[in-house]
């Protein structure tokens, strides 16, 4: 079963440092870094972001009305996408609906543990499709980054 619907629109890249995020890592050593935002937010909207979403569709297990819980929280604003010149790739962060859901009355139609993994892990899947289409089809930079020259051989 294809989930029928619209894409919502693509997020607004803000200044986060990737490294408050739970799920990431970029730079231990503070340096200011280019994390490309403003071109990938043209990417994302010259087609990046929709082209992502339909792909997405085409595999994705959540249900119309999980998607819709999801579009009522504005999840899909909540994404960042940002540039990691240490592992040459499009780095991003997912969000989700909070462990404490069910304390905080989080949404009227959210109702199982369920639900929220479903919709946690397709938004988490679709952040890495949209990663891998910004990296493979609209990138055309190289990483600027040089590994010391003293890293031991392990060939």
């Amino acid at each position: 079963m294809t989930l029928e619907v619209e894409p919502p629109e693509p997020p607004e890249l803000e200044y986060v440092d990737p490294n408050e995020y739970e799920d990431a890592t970029i730079s231990a050593d503070g340096a200011d870094i280019d994390y490309r935002r403003e071109e990938l937010q043209e990417f994302l909207e010259e087609g990046a972001w929709e082209e992502a979403f339909e792909e997405w569709l085409v595999d994705t297990d959540l249900e119309e009305r999980a998607y819709e819980i999801a579009r009522d929280l504005d999840l899909f604003a909540g994404f960042d996408f940002f540039w990691d010149d240490f592992a040459d790739r499009v780095g991003y962060h997912a969000p989700g609906i909070p462990e404490d859901w069910q304390a905080r009355e989080y949404h009227p139609d959210l109702d199982t543990w369920g639900t929220v993994s479903s919709i946690n892990a397709e938004l988490t899947e679709f952040g890495q499709i949209v990663s891998e289409i910004l990296k493979d089809e609209y990138i055309d930079w190289e990483a600027e980054y040089e590994p010391p020259e003293d890293l031991p051989d392990f060939d």
